[in-house]
């Protein structure tokens, strides 16, 4: 059923133009990853077709999780006439290393990726990582677990432009109803001091705020709950505010210098200054609100494109450049710490910081060990955009394309 403020809203956002542009000067308006994003009008891509003796050397285990990520896009993708063979054939293979290299290999040719850069055209771009974190807490709020994780609050409002202005199709507002006006949802701030108002969307409550801070920043997490069992949420909405680093501002504030900027080095900060927390937190305006997951533990947590993601071979990407399921090989390198390997992956998921059509962020798994590689992670990288044999780039990119050379 749809919530009477959400058609309220839409009665009078005819009347509210005013209002909408002031909202989408202050807010976020981008859908949510799930939804087909139209490109911008000029992407800047220039792709050069390649061969795969020309590329560095993959690993051959790598071309297996490849073929697993794959292999789960294809319950999405293998309605499109361009994935639907290949879908089939993927799923008809072996589980083994020589098998999924040999489709890849044989199925595709690489294209490599350029985008404009401030003295002519680049091949690098940034790759991050992400984890799934593991987290304490409980159904209820009982000491120690009293940091909450909220669901969608009943009084935010979602409202699509595109059906009131069809130049802004794809663009979708948040906020809040005002008496008779909608106004910008509460900030991260202002949520945080509201803790009894909105205690009644909190579907769990944990025992960290630093260990929830994160939780919002990776996008989805396991709670470990009081009798073993787990609790799996991700992503349900957001407050419509963009994100905003609490490394920069760390680093703004003198608490950490540039090259200390790390996951763990965030962590350790807090652990040791706790008086500070909430305001580091606070800085931040976006704030992420939850659902709870029924999905197999054995499996990675469901990304942007609907599908578990499997670690060390889905990636988040930027959907005005690329669909998901598209395949790539990355090639990543960085000094501090050592870091570097060249992979087939899959685009999996989408996230707020990860915008440019060479910007990917990699999911190293769930845990500890997965959150201290994902956290050292800042990685320069190259890529090569994997195209089904006889077709051209443009043809698997979202709404059309530039011409390659």
């Amino acid at each position: 059923m749809i919530p009477a403020q959400y058609l309220f809203a839409r009665k009078i956002a005819g009347a509210a133009l005013a209002t909408v542009v002031a909202l989408l000067t202050a807010c976020t308006t981008t859908p949510p990853p799930s939804e087909p994003i139209p490109p911008p009008a000029k992407k800047g891509i220039t792709f050069i077709r390649s061969d795969y003796a020309n590329l560095p050397a993959v690993d051959g285990h790598r071309w297996e999780a490849a073929l697993t990520a794959f292999r789960q896009s294809c319950s999405r993708i293998r309605i499109d006439a361009v994935w639907s063979g290949l879908c089939s054939t993927a799923l008809s293979l072996p589980n083994s290393a020589p098998a999924a290299e040999s489709f890849f290999r044989s199925n595709f040719t690489p294209w490599g990726v350029e985008i404009p850069a401030k003295k002519g055209r680049t091949s690098t771009g940034l790759m991050t990582g992400y984890y799934e974190p593991l987290l304490y807490g409980s159904r209820v709020r009982q000491p120690p677990y009293v940091h909450p994780i909220y669901g969608i609050p009943d009084n935010l409002l979602t409202i699509d432009l595109g059906e009131l202005y069809p130049d802004l199709k794809g663009r979708r507002l948040r906020g809040k109803l005002d008496g008779r006006r909608v106004v910008p949802y509460d900030k991260r701030g202002a949520i945080q001091e509201k803790e009894a108002e909105m205690a009644r969307w909190a579907i769990a409550w944990v025992s960290d705020p630093v260990d929830a801070f994160f939780l919002h920043v990776q996008g989805s997490g396991r709670i470990v709950l009081p009798d073993g069992s787990f609790m799996r949420v991700g992503f349900a909405d957001q407050n419509g505010w963009r994100y905003h680093s609490i490394g920069q501002w760390l680093i703004t504030h003198g608490h950490l210098s540039a090259h200390e900027l790390s996951m763990q080095r965030i962590r350790s900060w807090a652990k040791a200054n706790p008086s500070k927390v909430k305001a580091a937190l606070a800085q931040n305006p976006s704030y992420i609100f939850f659902e709870e997951r029924k999905s197999d533990t054995e499996l990675g947590p469901i990304g942007a494109a609907g599908v578990p993601l499997t670690p060390e071979a889905s990636v988040a990407v930027d959907q005005k450049y690329w669909k998901l399921g598209t395949p790539f090989i990355v090639s990543i390198s960085q000094e501090r710490p050592a870091l570097a390997f060249t992979q087939p992956v899959i685009a999996q998921d989408t996230g707020g910081a990860i915008q440019g059509a060479l910007r990917f962020d990699y999911f190293w798994g769930f845990g500890d060990d997965a959150g201290a590689a994902a956290g050292r992670q800042k990685s320069a990288v190259a890529a090569w955009l994997l195209v089904p044999n006889g077709l051209a780039p443009e043809e698997v990119l979202p709404n059309g394309a530039h011409a390659p050379r």
